[in-house]
């Protein structure tokens, strides 16, 4: 009885597609008429791109067998690491993992404090013309391009092994990127606030500090903590190319196959960098008028 009473209403729907098809073939002929050039250029691509995906896997030496091989190491390792031990070398690792906080610190210090006025002035909204700005940022480009452990080489070919070497390349590679991001969040400040300073007669500098400034801070200092939550973890891999710090006592270990020493590292530096993020999370939401009484 309900399959009948429902069958009379279902036609008129059938109905109207029907009657909607020549119309929908008329308006998109792209979906359901597909010239024949098109379809086998469509999988002629899928098919480039299978061709490649083999070709990398040949060239990169991706089999099954190599595979199988590297996990069984992989278990020899992984068994090898326990139970983790510092070795009689916590005192070291102490030092080294201070070290490497140091590093990141002082590295974010002087990218953050130079980005400040670089940001400023690669603003399109605050410096009038292009040349100065587009110039600037073509030089933030140039510096993001470079990876920080090239930087790292570099500087530790100029000024020797050491934290030194390390403090100046998170240093170079993040007053590139904190100098683009502050440019862009002073772009993206409100007018009406720089006008409302700005119809009161101000001049150029009290225009940026009163009606600029504000707005941005809390933005840079957020920016900035995140920058130095992640180049805690950055300097621990610039130590592994003679920066200093813990990635060189990690590497050392890594290199005589102590795989014991080498989890009790790794445990130190993800304690380490979760007790930073936490931190930073809650520095970050208080800055931007949260409660800070959320998890991270």
């Amino acid at each position: 009885m309900t399959s009948e009473l429902m069958r009379p209403a279902a036609a008129p729907a059938v109905s109207g597609v029907a009657e909607a098809m020549p119309r929908m073939k008329r308006d998109y002929p792209h979906i359901f008429d597909r010239p024949a050039g098109r379809v086998w250029a469509g999988r002629g691509f899928w098919l480039a791109v299978a061709a490649y995906l083999i070709f990398l896997c040949w060239h990169f030496g991706l089999t099954p067998v190599r595979l199988w091989g590297g996990l069984g190491e992989l278990w020899a390792i992984a068994a090898s690491m326990f139970p983790p031990t510092a070795g009689g070398h916590f005192g070291d690792l102490l030092a080294a993992l201070v070290e490497t906080l140091a590093m990141a610190f002082l590295g974010t210090l002087i990218a953050s404090t130079l980005a400040l006025p670089l940001g400023f002035l690669a603003a399109r909204n605050i410096i009038p013309g292009w040349v100065l700005t587009f110039g600037l940022r073509r030089l933030f480009d140039g510096i993001r391009g470079v990876d920080q452990l090239i930087w790292a080489l570099v500087f530790v070919r100029a000024v020797g092994l050491g934290p030194l070497a390390g403090v100046l390349a998170l240093a170079v590679s993040d007053t590139g990127v904190l100098a683009k991001l502050f440019a862009d969040s002073v772009e993206a400040a409100e007018k009406k606030q720089i006008e409302g300073v700005r119809a009161t007669g101000a001049n150029p500098f009290l225009v940026v500090r009163m009606g600029v400034l504000p707005q941005v801070l809390p933005v840079f200092l957020s920016q900035t903590l995140y920058f130095f939550e992640s180049n805690t973890r950055s300097a621990m891999i610039l130590g592994v190319v003679g920066a200093g710090g813990i990635g060189l006592q990690l590497a050392e270990r890594i290199k005589i196959k102590q795989w014991d020493q080498v989890l009790f590292i790794v445990i130190m530096l993800v304690v380490t960098v979760a007790v930073i993020d936490m931190l930073s999370a809650f520095l970050r939401r208080k800055l931007l008028g949260g409660t800070g009484t959320e998890r991270a």
